[in-house]
């Protein structure tokens, strides 16, 4: 079982940058970011594969946000620029066993508990 630890989220103002941290405890394939904000799903917001040759954006963070990650010390990170109010959320990592570029909830085995952004106007 592989224990995901987030850290990094906070308050900050729109225009403002965050960088998100997930620490697991053992090795990991594919990972992946999560975000839901009160009232909505849980959307994928950025994934990579194990090599961190392959990545994925949602439209509403490419260009803004880019995800990557450190095999040495199993931790991915989401550097996130260009903040928005719309990106408060809850923001969630999810880690796989396939060492795959993954996109869909269901793919992933492993989740964080989450550490909450907030973005003020």
């Amino acid at each position: 079982q592989v224990q995901l630890v987030e850290s990094g989220g906070g308050l900050v103002q729109a225009g403002g940058s965050l960088r998100l941290s997930c620490a697991a405890s053992g090795r990991t394939g594919g990972m992946g970011w999560f975000r839901q904000a009160p009232g909505k799903e849980r959307e994928l917001i950025a994934a990579i594969n194990w090599s961190g040759g392959s990545t994925f954006y949602a439209d509403s963070v490419k260009g803004r946000f880019t995800i990557s990650r450190d095999n040495v010390k199993n931790t991915v990170y989401l550097q996130m620029n260009s903040l928005k109010p719309e990106d408060t959320a809850l923001y969630y990592c999810a880690a796989a066993k396939s060492i795959q570029l993954l996109v869909l909830t269901t793919e992933y085995d492993y989740w964080g508990q989450g550490t909450q952004v907030t973005v003020s106007s």
